[in-house]
């Protein structure tokens, strides 16, 4: 098994579940969440206490995959803090490398679910997630993962820099799944990609980086830049290159979705966590894909994880 370090953000998520007073309200060509009057008190059926962030997230399926799994994030010292903390002990996840914000209360997201649909809203206060500049990237001296997995950093390109140029001098393979932030940095973004072994994007974020509007026209133009390139295109499935063999899937199984929030995430590392176990980048997909299902099919971003133990059956993956 393998080391890999998490960077990114570590939230508690706040689940406020409901089967009909959360139902959209189609407006036009919108959808405008809740059918709820101002000033009124809607009953729910449902609070739910859970963790999240893409930090979280990735490094408790690492820890289920068996791998040694190291956390690199922030949070505070308070009652949301302590509660990530604890479900990250509880999985194996090393917390020592954490950061503890002073001046702000951990992250925390209210996710406003609609059971009976699988829609929901989220509200999100980053709190000390919100600034990762305090992250120091000799930590990764101490720490020597074989593999860094990379989340965003609100639009720190420096601090990604920092931690990219660090990786590369010690020998760490890096995968990153840019964010939103990092992706208005185009021009940045694409001189990180050097350093990237592994890109994981969706086909409207491929489209930002590079031209093209097809996905093999995409994956042709990302593998300039990285070598093993996974385009997720939602229900289609995506496509994906690692320079020597590439394919195109679809999804692991048609579900019904209870709750999409954290699928990238469980996408991403599901595969990370499959493909550092030493399997072949074929099986990493189709493991991506599976632990990507199980994930939506629960309420919570990490409360499906897999642990790589699981009989998989068979998914439309086919070798271009």
């Amino acid at each position: 098994m393998a080391r890999i370090v998490s960077l990114g953000s570590a939230l508690q998520d706040v689940y406020l579940v409901d089967h009909d007073d959360l139902a959209p309200t189609v407006i036009g060509e919108e959808a405008i969440f809740g059918k709820v009057l101002v000033g009124s008190k809607v009953d729910i059926d449902k609070i739910a206490y859970e963790v999240g962030g893409g930090g979280v997230n990735s490094a408790i399926e690492f820890a289920r995959h068996g791998h040694e799994a190291v956390l690199i994030g922030n949070i505070a010292k308070d009652s949301a803090g302590d509660a990530i903390t604890r479900v990250l002990n509880k999985e194996g996840v090393d917390t020592s490398y954490m950061n503890f914000s002073s001046s702000k209360s951990t992250g925390t997201s209210i996710i406003l679910l609609d059971s009976k649909r699988g829609e929901r809203t989220i509200l999100t206060y980053r709190g000390a997630s919100e600034n990762f500049s305090n992250f120091s990237a000799d930590d990764l001296d101490l720490i020597a993962p074989d593999w860094m997995y990379v989340t965003t950093t609100r639009g720190d390109m420096d601090t990604l820099l920092k931690f990219f140029e660090k990786a590369k001098s010690i020998g760490t393979k890096i995968m990153f799944n840019p964010g939103v932030r990092e992706l208005t940095e185009t021009k940045k973004l694409i001189g990180l990609l050097e350093d990237v072994d592994v890109l994981l994007v969706n086909k409207h974020e491929a489209a930002q980086i590079v031209p093209g509007v097809l996905l093999t026209e995409l994956l042709y133009h990302l593998h300039n830049y990285v070598e093993t390139v996974i385009i997720t295109d939602g229900s289609m499935g995506g496509i994906a290159t690692n320079g020597e063999e590439s394919f195109r899937f679809g999804i692991y199984q048609d579900t019904p979705i209870k709750d999409a929030t954290g699928a990238g995430d469980a996408f991403g590392s599901g595969f990370l966590a499959h493909l550092a176990a030493g399997h072949s980048f074929r099986n990493s997909l189709v493991y991506a894909s599976a632990n990507s299902t199980s994930i939506v099919s629960k309420i919570g971003a990490n409360h499906g994880a897999l642990t790589g133990n699981e009989q998989l059956h068979p998914m439309p993956i086919q070798k271009i």
